[in-house]
């Protein structure tokens, strides 16, 4: 069983003794010590938080306990059931909320789930008001409403209003996608994206929509993690169906996957390149992605006369520089697409919208749109050390071998070089250093980690390194 708290909320396996998996007792404490938060930053004792979750078995279990220590602490609640994550966050603000709750483990196996917390704003939880509520829920300060302040119950539905306001979009053409008639394959692992996606594509106007695991019953078919080892059915359907593309999300539909008509994968690094190359082409201004990611978005907005921004890794330090920046587009390289015109979440819909509009404007083939783009690889490695070494030691020195090329400490230390890149990363909870690489090909992104594992294993002589 495996508990993990964390300043954006708690996630864990269901089941086991208290504190060793996601137990109701967890969850009570940490909503309770949320709802005291959020009535704390209202000012109100009265306040409302919406609530949503992806279509996991433990839905039903969850959401009870949540709903019902909301209520307990005096909290109104809002049930939108099946939601996707963006869909929630879109709703805090559109239902005049004070905060709200998604129950979903993303892309984590079926007997994990979480609990994603956000603010007023429909946004993540920033590190310091993060913190402040691990604290409450570690002090247990706070205070349960007597029988005459009881929170309320209501239900909801918001993606309706959720696909109105992305077709509302001025980027977003759905006469265009239409006069094109595209051919679309949705693999949704049977989760929330199945009721979304396909809603989402008939409101744009997709000429064929073929399902694939769209049934809302939380069994997924394969690993929900859309990576190309588990995207080849999807692939398969493409081809079979002679379709334009194919589209796969995570449970709670914050990242995209896109497939190319020949089966081939786009690539998770290459959703937000494609949506941010179109978004640059109609609209003048900087983007932001965390500093894992590929730097194909560097060079396409620096096509386009713009400057690009790297971030800290997380979404909410992604956020967090875009509104810095005033970026007009952002996210990650692992699908996740932040379009700040509808508001600041990875977002799969306004993904696929744009996306969409983008390759029905272009009048090319998916395979020929991505051939536009740089091609760069990237390898993703960790190497696990002995208990008690000093992990900020270890990246110093690499910084310090270094310094001559340019470096950004900002998150762990990343070094770039003519023209490949190398990213180290601590866990915060082992002594694992995380390891991405990337270049122009992956042997060449693969030699470069092998390089600066040589380096640590030099560093610390004498100890062992496992490298996975």
């Amino acid at each position: 069983m495996t508990l993990i708290k964390s300043i954006s909320g708690i996630r864990g396996t269901i089941g086991g003794k208290p504190h060793e998996g996601l137990s109701p007792l967890e969850i009570v404490r940490i909503v309770s010590a949320y709802a005291s938060f959020i009535q704390s930053r209202s000012q109100r004792t009265d306040a409302t938080v919406v609530v949503g979750c992806d279509a996991r078995t433990s839905r039903f279990m969850l959401k009870q306990l949540v709903s019902g220590t909301l209520m307990a602490m005096g909290i109104h609640v809002i049930d939108l059931d099946l939601s996707t994550t963006p869909t929630v966050e879109m709703a805090v603000t559109g239902l005049n909320a004070q905060g709200g709750i998604i129950l979903t483990a993303s892309h984590n196996p079926i007997q994990w789930n979480a609990l994603k917390l956000l603010n007023e704003q429909g946004e993540f939880l920033s590190e310091t008001d993060g913190s402040e509520l691990l604290s409450l829920s570690d002090s247990e300060n706070f205070t349960y409403a007597d029988v005459s302040r009881l929170g309320t119950y209501s239900t909801a539905s918001y993606l309706e209003k959720h696909i109105e306001k992305i077709l509302e979009l001025p980027l977003v053409d759905a006469g265009a996608i239409r006069n094109a008639k595209l051919s679309v394959v949705v693999d949704a692992v049977n989760s929330v994206g199945g009721i979304a996606i396909p809603a989402l594509l008939k409101a744009l106007g997709v000429h064929q929509i073929h399902e694939l695991y769209c049934t809302p019953n939380g069994n997924f078919p394969h690993n929900p993690e859309p990576l190309p080892e588990n995207l080849q059915e999807l692939a398969n359907e493409v081809v079979k169906k002679k379709a334009h593309c194919g589209f796969s999300v995570d449970p709670d539909v914050d990242r995209l996957a896109i497939v190319r008509e020949d089966g081939e994968m786009f690539g998770e690094e290459y959703t937000l390149v494609a949506v941010a190359d179109y978004v640059l082409q109609n609209t003048k201004g900087d983007t932001v992605s965390n500093l894992s990611s590929t730097r194909a978005l560097s060079d396409i907005t620096q096509k386009h006369g713009q400057q690009y921004h790297p971030a800290a890794v997380g979404e909410v330090n992604v956020v967090e520089k875009m509104k810095e920046t005033h970026a007009i587009i952002g996210g990650e390289g692992n699908g996740g697409v932040i379009y700040p015109e509808l508001h600041y979440g990875r977002d799969a819909l306004v993904g696929i919208a744009l996306f969409l509009t983008h390759l029905a404007k272009s009048k090319k083939s998916c395979s020929t749109l991505r051939e536009e783009y740089p091609s760069y690889y990237i390898s993703k490695n960790k190497i696990t050390l002995e208990k008690g070494m000093n992990v900020d030691e270890i990246l110093q020195k690499i910084e310090s071998k270094y310094r001559s090329h340019p470096i950004n400490t900002v998150d762990g230390v990343r070094i770039d070089f003519n023209n490949e890149w190398v990213h180290l990363r601590k866990s915060n909870t082992e002594p694992i250093i995380r390891i991405y690489s990337e270049s122009n090909s992956l042997a060449k992104a693969d030699v470069l980690a092998r390089k600066i594992v040589d380096d640590i294993s030099q560093i610390i002589k004498g100890h062992e390194v496992s490298v996975q």
